[in-house]
């Protein structure tokens, strides 16, 4: 099992075998967090209820939330990287993205 640990405020882990905290308050871009230690800077605003990776989350490797697959990350994710629809796609339903005229459009990955 993995151990870590985060002095932010903005992160919770939801169980102890997840590789992924849960923004339990609004990240801006810019905003600093920590984790195991080490400071990590927010690129994105990101809201509430968004993951950031717990540790290094290899390509293929299932992302755990609530202690169970949520899906497989489809390019390597460094620990402190937001983890969304740009690096995880779902095991079980199509994984669907905006394009960039707001269309919906399965990934081609």
């Amino acid at each position: 099992m993995e151990s870590s640990s985060t002095d932010s405020p903005h992160l919770l882990l939801l169980h102890e075998d997840d590789n992924v905290l849960v923004l339990v308050q609004p990240l801006r871009a810019g905003d600093d967090y920590t984790l195991d230690g080490k400071t990590y800077r927010s690129a994105l605003d990101l809201g509430i209820g968004h993951k950031i990776a717990r540790r290094a989350i290899q390509t293929g490797e299932k992302v755990l939330k609530y202690g169970v697959p949520i899906g497989s990350a489809f390019t390597s994710i460094r620990a402190g990287d937001h983890v969304h629809l740009h690096n995880l796609k779902s095991d079980y339903l199509p994984t669907y993205t905006l394009d960039k005229d707001h269309k919906y459009a399965a990934p081609s990955h």
